[in-house]
């Protein structure tokens, strides 16, 4: 660039310069050339020298290669044949070697396929796994390993739909024999229970084994032979009664749990276990409508119930996973309050106690049992005291059919005995004592009736029905004593109490019997004590006990009693009634018969007989019937007098109601019963005698100026009486003329009556002014 832009003519000067260097080299590659022309000459020389002998070389050369090309075919032939053999060689290597692969594949999947066919599923999905992981990755290339590959997820579906239909057939089977493990396991329980009690009981014979030096060895060796009989019985139990395994296959289950859970689907499969076992728990809780029918509807409930946890806990021990803990505890709190449903409403419809016992007895054992598999029962020992309650509402209703036929069957009169042998044999049953009666000779009588020892004994078999409920309710004893006299109280107060009101108020029911009543009550009320003793003695437990409760037997007879002698003067009184209504007054009579009534004696005459009955009974009792009986006689002859539809009533009736009343008071003042102070129960007529005392005297002016004196000889003759009767007899005297004698002989004495009549009158009005 310098050359075309510094200087001018730069140009040629350096292409002079060029020339000037190309002579230069020229100069030098000719000297080059010079040095070395000889030594090339001398080569050329020496070739052709060589060109000679060169000839010769080659045609030694060819010939030689003729001849050893002669003398090579056979060994290049075998050669070939060396290859070609060392090729087969190599191949079967190869072959022998892949072979060697594929065998423990094919060899597997023959294994596979036979374990399939003997079905054992769980080796199998062992055996596709070692395929799957260790064979098959070797010889992935080859196609009859991707038809392997392409089967084994065919084989394990087949697995999982065999081991499916195997679990659903083990479903069905525990289904259909629960009942049988049930009652396998009841059994067991049962036996378990005995065997504990018979080696406590052998325990405690040896404490007193050691207690009794000198009998030791006949002790030990009926012990032993005792202890000896019992296992030998257990062992023939043992022997005869089948477990749950015996009964039930569990190996499907174990091998559908192993197999899914080979797969990955362990959790799906627990979950449809638990889901069809959810299922099953409520068809098995679902009771038959006539259970309460019989015993055996509720042992296979039971049975069946029994039978479905026994499976559950058996599958929560031998497996992992399956069912847990938590599960079982969840389902068995939802079948228990099933169970307790069930049994309070099948159990409401049982009204007879033999099967409400037999109800017990089986949940006690259904407790029992489930509770040595590690279930909680509390809830049903407390179902118990419920159903305890309706089992008493039971026997109170057997027993108040038994003292209904008691009382039918009695005679109400006091109990003959010949000799000492009957004697003995009622105070065998009931407690007795009187020794007054037993220095008398026989025969004699007692003073209650048959129904009396026979309601004891009754009372007695009620308490042993009531303990036997009690039994096995793990209780102390004085939770039992305090059962058994609750029961009993209501045995007395209520069952037996409405008895004796319902028979005190029978109509075929007299006099009689209502005094052989009221005496049977004092004698059952005394036997009270002798009941506590009993209960006491069963149950080991004092009286003196702070919390033990009472009989109210004493409530009980007393208002038995109370409601006897109410009904005696209801007889009585209705007694008094029916003879008043037989009465035949002719109250337009002119004058009386002059002797008392017809009725009216026999009256007197029935008081009297029925009277001289009331001498066993308690002298109050005797002595209000005997008032109740005067005071109800003196008002009804009252309201006979003023009937409202009795017009008119002569001096003649007057005269004979007079001697009536005066027999009534003879029979009050003849003492029918003992205990009356001086003329008390002739006061029941004081208000007749007053009465009559007043028209049979005519004193009315003694009457007028007194009335309202405490001195008054007629106080208890009320004006509106003295009107009402005085009227009567003046509407008598104007048809019958009773007064005109008086009218004759005394006109003034009809204007006395007149009189009378007005100022009776005012004094009506006056009373009921101030009233």
């Amino acid at each position: 660039r310098s050359v075309y832009d510094d200087q001018p003519n730069a140009h040629q000067k350096f292409m002079e310069k060029l020339d000037a260097c190309i002579r230069n080299h020229d100069r030098e590659i000719e000297k080059m050339c010079n040095f070395h022309h000889q030594g090339f000459v001398d080569a050329i020389t020496e070739l052709l020298k060589v060109r000679a002998d060169a000839e010769k070389l080659k045609v030694q050369v060819t010939d030689t290669n003729r001849r050893l090309q002669d003398a090579g075919k056979e060994v290049i032939a075998q050669t070939e044949e060396i290859i070609r053999c060392r090729v087969q060689q190599r191949n079967i290597t190869t072959v022998v070697e892949k072979l060697q692969l594929c065998l423990p594949v094919l060899e597997m999947y023959s294994k596979l396929k036979e374990q399939m066919s003997v079905k054992r599923y769980y080796s199998a999905l062992k055996t596709m796994e070692q395929l799957e992981n260790l064979y098959l990755p070797r010889v992935s290339q080859y196609r009859f390993c991707q038809i392997m590959i392409e089967n084994l997820p065919k084989l394990r579906e087949e697995i999982k739909e065999i081991s499916m239909s195997d679990l659903k057939d083990f479903l069905e089977s525990i289904r259909k024999h629960s009942d049988r493990i049930g009652e396998t396991a009841m059994k067991q329980a049962q036996q378990q229970k005995t065997f504990s009690a018979a080696l406590q009981k052998q325990n405690n014979v040896n404490y007193g084994r050691n207690m009794h030096l000198g009998r030791s060895r006949i002790l030990e060796s009926k012990n032993e032979i005792t202890l000896k009989r019992t296992f030998e019985d257990e062992d023939e139990h043992e022997e005869e009664v089948l477990t749950a395994q015996d009964l039930v296959d569990f190996s499907p289950v174990y091998r559908c749990l192993h197999i899914y859970s080979v797969l990955g689907d362990g959790e799906i499969f627990e979950n449809y276990y638990r889901k069809q076992r959810r299922k099953q728990a409520r068809l098995v809780l679902q009771p038959q409508s006539s259970m309460h029918e019989t015993v055996e509807g509720y042992r296979r409930y039971f049975s069946q119930i029994v039978g479905f946890f026994v499976v559950e806990d058996h599958i929560l021990h031998v497996t992992q996973g399956l069912v847990t803990r938590t599960y079982t505890d969840e389902l068995w709190n939802m079948a228990l309050s099933k169970i307790i449903a069930v049994l309070r409403t099948h159990s409401s419809y049982c009204n007879d106690p033999d099967l409400v016992l037999e109800l017990k007895n089986l949940i006690v054992v259904f407790a029992d049992t489930l509770q040595g598999y590690g279930f909680p029962v509390n809830r049903l020992f407390d179902l118990l005291f419920e159903i305890r309650d309706q089992y008493n509402e039971t026997l109170l209703k057997k027993w108040s059919g038994l003292f209904r036929d008691i009382f039918e069957a009695d005679n109400y009169s006091p109990i003959p005995v010949a000799n000492e042998e009957e004697y003995r044999i009622v105070i065998s049953k009931f407690p007795f004592q009187d020794p007054e009666l037993d220095k008398q000779s026989f025969p004699k009588k007692l003073p209650m009736s048959q129904s009396v020892p026979q309601i004891y004994m009754q009372v007695k078999e009620f308490i042993y029905a009531s303990l036997k409920f009690s039994e096995s309710l793990h209780r102390s004893s004085t939770e039992i004593d305090d059962m058994l006299r609750k029961s009993t109280n209501l045995l007395l107060t209520r069952t037996l109490s409405s008895c004796l009101q319902n028979l005190i108020k029978k109509p075929h029911i007299g006099l009689t019997e209502l005094v052989q009543i009221i005496i049977n009550t004092t004698h059952l009320e005394q036997a009270c004590k002798y009941l506590e003793d009993f209960i006491s003695n069963i149950t080991n437990i004092s009286q003196l006990t702070v919390h033990t409760a009472r009989l109210y037997g004493l409530s009980t007879f007393k208002d038995a009693r109370h409601a006897a002698e109410g009904e005696i003067y209801t007889k009585l009184n209705q007694k008094i009634d029916e003879f008043i209504q037989i009465a035949d007054y002719d109250w337009t009579m002119s004058e009386s018969d002059g002797r008392a009534s017809g009725y009216l004696m026999d009256l007197i005459n029935f008081l009297r007989s029925t009277f001289q009955v009331f001498t066993h009974l308690p002298g109050k009792v005797a002595q209000t019937a005997c008032m109740s009986a005067c005071q109800h006689l003196s008002m009804s002859l009252m309201q006979m007098l003023l009937d409202s539809e009795l017009k008119q009533i002569s001096m003649g009736a007057i005269q004979q109601f007079n001697l009536d009343v005066i027999q009534c008071e003879l029979f009050a003042s003849s003492e029918p019963v003992p205990g009356f102070q001086g003329d008390t129960l002739q006061l029941a007529f004081i208000d007749l005698r007053q009465l009559l005392d007043l028209f049979m005297v005519w004193d009315w002016s003694t009457y007028l100026a007194d009335y309202g004196q405490a001195t008054s000889k007629y106080l208890r003759v009320n004006p509106s009486t003295a009107l009402t009767l005085l009227e009567k007899m003046k509407d008598s005297s104007k048809k019958n003329n009773i007064f005109a004698q008086f009218r004759k002989n005394d006109r003034d004495k009809q204007k006395l009556i007149e009189t009378v009549v007005k100022q009776l009158r005012s004094l009506v009005n006056g009373m009921s002014q101030h009233t």
